[in-house]
């Protein structure tokens, strides 16, 4: 019925109002007494074969909603109930911004892509942390924290500090994310020496809380493998715990939709099932470089459960969808479960 029925009417609205009109939606429905439990009932696959030990959190199953669809904490309470084993909010920054100027996310039907150009837009870390105040302890959740658009590289770590100190009690693992093309200038984070004060100051901080919470990275799916050397001997020497890989790209190779068009959007990430051979593939050589020392969270081009297995099989420890989810509709993570 998604696809047949609600996807062509959501994709009658320009990307972003179909989002937020889905969001308000969902609320809504779950106002009404039962359609909780109604909805758990129909999408969640509880079975104790599907639960996955990472970085010392059990996640009752392996597929998780990535960073970008619910940047604010507004509705991770509800999207649980589609069936997901964990929910990564933001990328929050320390003060609220608006992102980059509309229109700035595009759909590629032909390619099940999405262009997006955001920006970090979102309401700001402490506005974030007063939803996640109302949180169930059992929701497994983790917290993407980037830099504000007008913080300067030479002073981005203090943003990431500020992100990390107010979240800090309100979620179970933390994303880096130095890796969104849609921030100028934030990709050249990654380079080795800007990422290794970055991710030792994380650290180092970590170790002073009363209990040290997981750090991961998330990179891009453009690094050269150069960069992924670098990015596992940095990983080792500041001790975080893992990658998410990867973020979207700014590859437009390869792709079915008119050229014309593609080159009329502009700048932006690409995401979806255009991204998926490259996702796989800095997968499979992060886990040949690091030797499997530390786990991967996997990301792009997630639509089946033999999309989720050749991320899994690649390397990755546990996977996350987001563009997939839009195309596939509420029934794909239950598709997914079922089929691993």
């Amino acid at each position: 019925m998604y696809k047949s029925i609600i996807r062509p009417i959501l994709f009658q609205l320009n990307p972003e109002s179909a989002h937020h009109f889905t969001f308000k939606f969902v609320k809504v429905i779950h106002r009404i007494p039962g359609v909780g439990a109604m909805l758990r009932s129909a999408f969640r696959v509880e079975d104790k074969s599907l639960e996955r030990e990472v970085f010392g959190i059990v996640f009752p199953n392996p597929v998780g909603l990535a960073a970008g669809f619910d940047k604010d904490a507004k509705l991770y309470k509800e999207l649980y109930n589609f069936g997901f084993g964990f929910i990564e909010i933001g990328t929050l920054t320390p003060v609220g911004q608006p992102g980059n100027p509309k229109p700035r996310m595009f759909r590629l039907p032909m390619d099940s892509g999405l262009i997006n150009r955001m920006g970090f837009n979102n309401s700001g870390v402490d506005s974030a942390v007063e939803r996640l105040k109302k949180r169930n302890p059992k929701l497994i959740i983790g917290g993407n924290i980037g830099k504000n658009k007008v913080t300067p590289n030479e002073e981005a770590t203090s943003d990431y500090v500020k992100c990390f100190n107010a979240l800090y009690d309100y979620v179970d693992y933390f994303v880096v994310n130095v890796s969104s093309p849609n921030t100028p200038n934030l990709r050249e984070l990654q380079d080795k020496e800007p990422l290794t004060e970055l991710l030792n100051t994380l650290e180092e901080l970590n170790k002073t809380k009363p209990a040290r919470k997981p750090i991961l990275l998330k990179i891009a799916p453009d690094v050269t493998d150069g960069q992924l050397v670098d990015i596992v001997d940095i990983i080792r020497e500041s001790g975080i715990d893992g990658v998410i890989a990867t973020n979207t790209t700014i590859d437009r190779s390869g792709l079915i939709t008119d050229a014309k068009y593609v080159e009329s959007i502009g700048a932006g990430g690409l995401s979806g099932a255009p991204v998926k051979d490259k996702s796989t593939a800095v997968i499979k050589r992060l886990a040949e470089l690091s030797k499997g020392s530390f786990p991967i969270i996997a990301v792009g081009g997630i639509y089946t459960a033999a999309d989720a297995k050749e991320k899994l099989d690649a390397g990755a420890s546990l996977v996350q969808v987001y563009t997939g989810f839009i195309y596939e509709g509420p029934g794909m993570v239950k598709r997914i479960l079922k089929g691993l």
